[in-house]
């Protein structure tokens, strides 16, 4: 018997997630683009399969990733479509592997510029960018005020094309951020506009993340660029939903051992669980080691056979038991267990999942990791 924890990405769920942004973003301009984050591999999806469904159906128009290495993975899977490496700095050998390989580029300071340009030429190919601007984040980024000057150095440079102008919105996906994303969408606004002013018009400004996309229409600009959203979550549990998602993952594992415990007897490292009561205890093969969250050590549940099972002792590396009850169970080995998902009436969101760990929907699904089977399926659910 073959025993796989498997994460299944549901790449209709992540289509018909892309299509409805798509729908309320260009309902006032069709020609307004969508880039999809597929960075970290796809929210931990899979950057590849989504983004070659992206660019098979077309429900994206753009791809962002953070690093070259994650861009190149794309190229080197047949992935054409235009992509953005969303952050800055870089050393030389990867400006010039980036620029070879047809990514956008993101700059940020005149260093940073010159570099890029240098690399550019050392390739000899003309590389797009796009200016990052600091409207109020302060992670990376140009000052507003330097926006026109930047701007003015990459047109003289050369080996550069400037194709793009953004920023970051750190707080857009609640009702407290909305007074501080006005102030960043006006400031990235008459940034904008003095750099237009001083060089002409320049294609693509974008600002709107997931949030944006869900509660700020006037971030929108040119493009946009929804993250884990398109995975089907909200950036907060307390977005407005104005869009309808769909989970683009399900998470499951199996049944590995069932053996009674005794009244008394503990379950696991450290001993941290002691039975209540003469009950059965399921062992499944998942553990941190695959990324299931050690934080769920008597925290979290799992669902078999459409029944819910707290999790008992601590999370182990490759290893999770579960209390089944009292009386003999009718789970078997072999039995899937639902992670991440619907079993029955039941589920288990990632926002669950996430309350439990004291984290981010982001987080619960970028922690699975390479050990985990993958596979996927075109259906809407």
């Amino acid at each position: 018997m073959l025993y796989a924890t498997t994460a299944r990405t549901h790449l209709g769920n992540i289509r018909r997630n892309l299509d409805g942004i798509r729908a309320r973003v260009a309902a006032d301009r069709p020609d307004r683009r969508v880039l999809v984050a597929v960075k970290a591999n796809g929210y931990g999806h899979g950057a590849v399969e989504v983004a070659r469904m992206v660019e098979r159906t077309g429900c994206a128009d753009w791809l962002g990733v953070a690093t070259v290495p994650e861009g190149l993975e794309l190229r080197d899977a047949g992935v054409r479509l235009p992509i953005l490496k969303l952050s800055g700095a870089l050393a030389p050998d990867e400006m010039r592997a980036a620029v070879a390989a047809d990514l956008t580029l993101a700059v940020t300071d005149a260093a940073n510029i010159d570099a890029v340009a240098d690399a550019a030429r050392a390739v000899g190919r003309t590389a797009l960018v796009h200016l990052k601007i600091d409207t109020g984040m302060r992670r990376i980024g140009a000052e507003p005020t330097d926006a026109p000057a930047l701007c003015r150095r990459v047109d003289a440079a050369g080996s550069l094309s400037l194709q793009g102008l953004f920023s970051h919105l750190p707080i857009s996906d609640t009702e407290a951020g909305r007074a501080f994303t006005q102030a960043q969408i006006g400031r990235f606004r008459a940034a904008a506009e003095a750099s237009e002013a001083a060089r002409g018009p320049i294609a693509l400004k974008h600002l709107a993340n997931s949030g944006g996309v869900l509660m700020h229409p006037d971030s929108w600009f040119d493009l946009v660029r929804p993250g884990i959203m398109a995975y089907g979550y909200l950036p907060d549990p307390t977005s407005d939903a104005t869009v309808p998602l769909a989970p683009g993952l399900t998470w499951t594992t199996a049944v590995t051992f069932v053996k009674p415990v005794a009244a008394g007897e503990t379950v696991g490292y450290g001993r941290t669980w002691i039975a209540p009561r003469d009950t059965w205890i399921a062992t499944l093969c998942v553990g941190y080691g695959d990324g299931f969250s050690r934080l769920q050590s008597s925290n979290g549940r799992v669902l078999i056979g459409g029944r819910a099972h707290p999790i008992v002792g601590r999370v182990c590396m490759d290893q999770t038991m579960v209390d089944l009850g009292p009386g003999t169970p009718s789970v078997r080995v072999g039995d899937e267990a639902v992670l991440i998902g619907r079993s029955g009436t039941d589920e288990i969101t990632c926002q669950e999942v996430a309350d439990r760990m004291g984290t981010i929907t982001y987080e619960v699904t970028c922690l699975i990791n390479p050990r985990v089977a993958r596979a996927s399926d075109e259906e809407t659910r």
